[in-house]
């Protein structure tokens, strides 16, 4: 399995359970590793074979900077279903930071997998030699 990653995407959203919160607009920060084969990519050197991370990048941005959420836990799961509905990523691990959500400093969020991760060649050679999943 390969992994396209985008680290320290900052997005400005209105995010908070409080009415303060709801009144102005702070960064988000997310952490994505996504499950992607690119293998075809590299052999045809074209972005149409590959997860696009301009794309990705672009949509989650408008999905977050555009609507309202209270929870941290809501929006991470919107962008995870994001990702693999509207990208096909198979396996996606999405951290989600709030900064300064509990004071000046600390950091606060999420970290999620959707997905199954997808086995490399390897397990599941080692797995069909076995005969038993638990091996891989």
């Amino acid at each position: 399995m390969d992994i396209v990653y985008i680290r320290g995407l900052s997005i400005e959203t209105t995010i908070g359970i409080h009415d303060w919160e709801k009144q102005l607009r702070r960064p988000v920060i997310l952490d994505l590793e996504m499950a992607s084969d690119v293998a075809a990519a590299a052999a045809t050197d074209r972005i149409e074979d590959a997860l696009d991370y301009d794309a990705v990048t672009k949509r989650l941005t408008q999905e977050v900077s555009s609507n309202q959420f209270e929870l941290v836990e809501t929006l991470a799961e919107r962008c995870a279903a994001i990702l693999i509905a509207e990208f096909g990523v198979p396996w996606v691990r999405l951290s989600l930071n709030k900064p300064g959500a509990v004071g000046e400093g600390v950091d606060v969020g999420v970290l999620i997998e959707r997905g199954e991760r997808p086995r490399s060649a390897a397990i599941e050679g080692a797995i069909a030699r076995c005969g038993d999943p638990a091996c891989g």
